[in-house]
């Protein structure tokens, strides 16, 4: 089958979409399908890719803003597609998939994939009223299969009202991990200088497209912590438009010294990074955030994970059996359950321990592979073979 996965950033550019889609159209064509990822040319130096069966289109783009723009060519490249695969949003080009579907209804089986909602103030805020209120609904219903990371994010988001109507169109594919290569280093603690140093980490885009990380809220819960902690430390691992701000908030909050920028970390780092910390955190904001990849790379290192209380990334792991939910945007309990494991070794240890354990059993893209090809063969209502 030729599948065809459209979306609006792929790597080296660093987000969950892009991730997600690569991982996605990576396992897909280990199944035997002839799989191309169609996504916009940033200009981007690009890396190796580990299956030779995946084609990459870097397509030029008539108008680009933010991570939004028009691929043209879309019009006359998917028609050739038994499957197109949209991971939305992706404004400007979600509208012209919908234009292709709508001429060619039959030839074409369209998969969408909702990732996440968009918030914004402004102008931004606007174009996500328009998309929401008038292409988003023609979208889902152009779609013969949607998926999901979680069902229970879908149902408190922006197509809440389509999903309520429509529940039997929509599947839960939740992301996966490497568990081969994001694996426990049980000496961890020897890379680190003093038995009484603790390592908190975050993963993410440091852009203006991934506000919603809550990385200032980080920043400044860490600081409220360094009476009581003098010889912990913050990593930060992720690289964007925001990153001097970040530097500029850690100067200003006076703990400079202990906060790690990690700019530009490959793979093989990034697992060290992971291996090195006693915590991940993801105090996200808002609903912009939807499930969090790096939950389960951490989580997959044996690691303990405090995250937000937010409909998706709440159903990732238990509260209190791999880690901790935090009040969206509220510093002080971040502060409160970050101090809570960076002071309990036996507490981080069980959780962690917890934590592989529900990757190993819930959570590989090989599960997900294996869900995406029946949503493909009902799609194209064939049987599977």
């Amino acid at each position: 089958m030729k599948i065809a996965h459209v979306v609006c950033t792929f790597p080296p550019y660093q987000g969950g979409m892009g991730n997600s889609a690569y991982h996605f159209a990576q396992y897909t064509a280990k199944l035997k399908h002839q799989v191309t990822v169609l996504t916009i040319n940033y200009g981007q130096s690009l890396q190796n890719f580990d299956n030779g069966q995946l084609e990459i289109l870097r397509l030029k783009s008539i108008f680009k803003l933010g991570n939004a723009g028009i691929l043209l060519s879309l019009l006359w490249r998917l028609p050739k597609y038994d499957v197109v695969h949209l991971h939305y949003p992706f404004y400007g080009s979600a509208e012209i998939v919908a234009l292709v579907k709508l001429l060619w209804p039959n030839r074409l089986r369209l998969v969408v994939h909702y990732h996440m909602d968009n918030q914004g103030d402004g102008w931004k805020g606007f174009i996500f009223y328009l998309a929401r209120k008038f292409f988003l609904p023609l979208i889902l219903s152009l779609a013969d299969e949607i998926t999901c990371a979680s069902l229970d994010y879908v149902k408190h988001s922006q197509a809440g009202k389509y999903f309520r109507h429509h529940q039997r169109k929509f599947s839960q594919v939740t992301f996966g991990v490497n568990i081969q290569k994001f694996q426990p280093l049980i000496t961890n603690r020897d890379l680190r200088d003093g038995n009484n140093s603790r390592m908190i980490l975050f993963v993410g885009g440091l852009d203006r497209q991934h506000y919603f990380k809550g990385v200032d809220n980080l920043l400044t819960a860490f600081s409220l912590l360094s009476d009581k902690y003098p010889q912990t430390k913050l990593m930060i691992v992720g690289q964007g438009d925001l990153e001097e701000h970040y530097h500029e908030t850690a100067r200003d909050l006076k703990i400079n010294d202990r906060v790690i920028f990690k700019h530009n970390v490959d793979n093989q780092e990034l697992v060290s990074c992971y291996q090195q910390a006693d915590v991940l955190a993801l105090p996200s904001i808002n609903q912009s955030e939807a499930f969090g990849i790096v939950l389960l790379e951490a989580m997959a290192c044996g690691k303990p994970v405090i995250a937000s209380n937010l409909p998706g990334v709440r159903g990732v792991f238990k509260n209190g059996e791999q880690g901790l939910l935090i009040k969206p945007n509220d510093i002080d309990d971040l502060k409160e359950k970050l101090s809570r494991i960076i002071s309990n070794d036996k507490l981080a240890q069980r959780l962690g321990q917890s934590a592989r354990e529900l990757v190993e059993k819930n959570y590989t893209w090989e599960k997900a592979a294996d869900k995406l090809n029946i949503i493909y063969y009902r799609a194209k209502n064939i049987p599977k073979p």
